[in-house]
């Protein structure tokens, strides 16, 4: 029995190791305080979400099979978590059982028996909790995994499978076959199904005893050890294939758990967002290298603000560049998370933190931020910054998604310019989508003198009086970053002592 409910032909695999790039992505777009809330206290939610956040999907097919798994999921919230239960709490009785004697077939088949018991008792209940739940639910996801518990757990089954665990008791002993051999040594040991015929009283108070009876005296323990050796022998097939059993039906529940876990936990950071007021969308996937986007949004400001969040309205469709200047603390990085955010999303398929979200798969996605200096001092924070670089260049390809955030501002503004400016029309020239945050006017400014159609620029909105709303509207780059707005709110509304000189220097003016 297979679940696939995240993929329509494989189970979902959890990696080991994530690499530096999965890293940098999980850490850039503060990944974490969405796992926080997904995991809902729960370690096994939180060791899932993170998976499958580092695994973003790149087939259009496989994100709308999960897309409408997720439809369902939160629309049934109560059947998700109690189909969730059942396997939480099959596993962990299981596991309570001891598993003693393993090392003989004997026990093998005591220690399988018990497991059985437990696995068969809670297959029940998946049955039913299948059969009330299955009208409820449209993805083919969820009723192909329905039709296939109802079809494979019927009562036809259950009675079998009792029928075997009644006869594995051995309560009247083990019947067995065998052939003398050499020596006249016993082989082809052949465990027999009882007759069913009933055993007279007598015969099992042990005043009486069939033909051929062999009694081994009490104190010969030589006799017990080769009693118990034919009976190992006896059982060893059925041990095996009692195992291999419960291992299957271990395995049928473990990824049950794990995929059921993907929907639980998207199920909680619904519930987080919806309790802040704050909107989703199923996003629509498009062909083209852009994105548009209604009121998108940063999951994480709202979490871990605990206040609405401001979204931004913003089409490039057609615009598989993106350059965002303007004022300092304007919400521009804030914008860059909310994309990161919601492509990853999109590709996991979740929801998007947008009214609307409509996006082309990426064969990648990528973070590019700023970093703190290396207090180790094992490099500066440009060899760093190309580092990084290097290692996003080498895992690149063509439909991929790089998102830079104030990057190669380490350096002196003409070198810093120079740099991004050839990174980016490399990516460019590569069909790489590129959203870029910056406040290298040099680099902004000859982007902008290009004039090229597929490059959408965005400015952080600032007012007269330089107050920001934190939205980013269409605008050409400005020579000024209007840091005097953060030092009058910081230190006071001290007048500017040199407006002239601020405001006229360029990327092309040494101060």
């Amino acid at each position: 029995m297979k679940a696939h409910l995240l993929f329509t032909d494989a189970d979902f695999v959890l990696i080991d190791h994530p690499d530096e790039n999965q890293h940098d992505r999980f850490a850039d777009l503060e990944l974490g305080v969405l796992v926080r809330a997904m995991a809902a206290d729960d370690a096994f939610l939180a060791e899932t979400a993170t998976a499958a956040l580092h695994q973003p999907l790149t087939d259009a097919d496989q994100i709308r099979h999960r897309q409408q798994a997720l439809t369902d999921a939160l629309a049934n919230p109560d059947a998700i978590r109690a189909l969730y239960a059942l396997p939480v709490q099959a596993l962990a009785e299981a596991k309570r059982i001891y598993s003693w004697g393993l090392s003989s077939p004997s026990g093998m088949v005591h220690h399988g028996s018990q497991l059985m018991e437990v696995y068969i008792r809670y297959l029940r209940s998946l049955r039913l909790l299948a059969d009330e739940n299955a009208p409820a639910f449209r993805s083919p996801a969820f009723t192909t995994l329905f039709q296939m518990l109802q079809s494979e757990l019927t009562d036809e089954y259950f009675e079998e499978i009792d029928e075997h665990l009644a006869q594995l008791r051995f309560r009247h002993g083990v019947l067995s076959s065998a052939h003398l051999g050499e020596a006249n040594k016993p082989t082809r040991i052949t465990l027999r199904r009882p007759s069913g015929r009933r055993i007279p009283l007598l015969q099992r108070l042990g005043f009486t005893h069939p033909a051929h009876t062999m009694t081994i005296p009490d104190r010969d323990e030589a006799g017990f050890s080769a009693l118990h050796e034919l009976q190992d022998r006896g059982v060893d097939l059925v041990a095996n294939a009692l195992i291999q059993s419960t291992d299957h039906i271990k395995s049928f529940l473990t990824m049950l758990q794990r995929e059921l876990a993907f929907y639980l936990g998207a199920i909680n950071l619904h519930d987080a967002l919806t309790a802040q007021g704050e909107p989703t969308t199923i996003p629509t996937l498009t062909d083209t290298a852009g994105f548009a986007a209604d009121e998108l949004y940063d999951i994480a400001l709202v979490l871990i603000g605990g206040r609405p969040a401001v979204g931004n309205t913003i089409d490039a469709t057609a615009t598989p560049l993106v350059v965002i200047t303007g004022a300092n603390r304007g919400g521009k990085s804030t914008f860059l998370r909310s994309l990161g955010q919601a492509q990853l999303l999109t590709q996991c398929g979740l929801f998007a933190p947008a009214t609307a979200l409509s996006t082309g798969v990426r064969t990648g996605i990528f973070t590019h931020f700023k970093r703190e200096e290396d207090k180790q001092l094992v490099s500066g924070k440009l060899d760093e910054e190309l580092g990084r670089m290097s290692r996003i260049v080498d895992a690149v390809t063509p439909g991929a998604m790089v998102l830079f955030n104030e990057s190669f501002a380490s350096t002196n503004e003409r070198e810093g310019s120079e740099i991004s400016r050839h990174v980016v029309h490399a990516f460019r020239d590569r069909a790489v989508t590129v959203a870029f945050v910056t406040h290298l006017f040099d680099f902004a400014h000859r982007l902008r003198e290009e004039n090229r159609e597929d490059t959408l620029f965005l400015r952080a909105h600032r007012a007269e009086d330089g107050s920001r709303d934190f939205t980013l509207t269409e605008g050409e780059p400005l020579s000024t970053s209007f840091g005097w707005d953060v030092y009058q709110r910081v230190f006071g509304d001290e007048k500017d002592p040199r407006p002239a000189e601020r405001m006229s220097l360029t990327a092309f003016e040494e101060p």
